[in-house]
């Protein structure tokens, strides 16, 4: 596993280097030890899913420089993990009577428990897209801004989550922000049949995103800065199964960011 993180500090040192008199630099070689170091899930000729690489990548380079999942810390989680508590509650089966409903919900079974997670992305989920069209019978394309999908991490707002057998109830709090913050939107959901892709367009401003109101309050002090700006965005074109990422990224000469700040990268849009 090692051998990823070392063609991926040859790639970044060689598109770095001020000295490079080439205009690019080939990622090619990085590329084969994703492939060998993932067991071949992750292959140059075939398009994979973006999150699943994402995740993938940031913890085989985390395990590759030592790292687990309960200790020691690494250049990895220093730039990107961050922390949050997740509230979980079991629901009584919708088709029960109401009567049983309220009895289990006085078990134990059925209290609120909180467990502290940390994180290396967050997850944002979109709203069902529409399926009515407008006048000239094009589907219309619903807009959202961040601030919106971001009430998942206010503590507050609860979803039900449903598995083969139970549901739950779930709210999230963010306890610590990272130096380098990577939001993931979620478009593509999967079935027994295909994917399909929410098309919903996400607005967001690309500098002074403030989230000190998603920390509890007891962890608010200990965050001097809690303002992003961003500094790249990956964009997916295209249907669900085939299309092309686009990738855009902040010009520091272009483009003025003031120091104490931190940076948050749209990681899939």
């Amino acid at each position: 596993m090692f051998l990823l993180v070392q063609r991926f500090g040859e790639l970044m040192r060689k598109l770095w280097n001020p000295r490079n008199f080439k205009a690019h630099v080939s990622p090619h070689e990085m590329l084969q030890a994703v492939v060998l170091c993932s067991k071949k899930n992750f292959q140059i000729t075939k398009q994979g899913d973006g999150v699943d690489f994402l995740s993938w990548f940031l913890n085989a380079l985390h395990s590759a420089l030592g790292g687990t999942k309960k200790k020691k810390k690494t250049i990895v989680t220093d730039v990107f993990q961050g922390s949050m508590r997740i509230f979980t509650k079991k629901l009584p089966h919708p088709d029960l009577p109401a009567e049983e409903k309220a009895q289990l919900l006085q078990n134990t079974e059925y209290q609120e428990m909180m467990v502290e997670s940390t994180f290396m992305y967050l997850t944002l989920d979109l709203p069902t897209a529409p399926l009515y069209k407008d006048e000239k019978e094009q589907l219309i394309i619903p807009q959202v801004p961040l601030f919106s999908i971001l009430a998942k991490f206010n503590g507050a707002t609860e979803k039900e989550y449903k598995t083969y057998k139970e549901n739950f109830l779930k709210r999230f709090q963010l306890t610590r922000l990272p130096p380098y913050l990577i939001f993931c939107i979620k478009r593509f959901t999967k079935n027994n049949f295909f994917v399909e892709k929410n098309p919903t367009i996400v607005n967001f401003p690309i500098t002074n995103v403030d989230l000190r109101e998603y920390l509890s309050e007891e962890v608010q002090a200990a965050h001097a800065n809690t303002t992003y700006d961003l500094i790249a965005n990956i964009v997916h074109d295209g249907k669900p199964s085939e299309g092309s990422y686009r990738i855009h990224v902040l010009h520091h000469v272009s483009v003025t960011c003031p120091w104490g700040k931190r940076r948050w990268n749209n990681a899939l849009k």
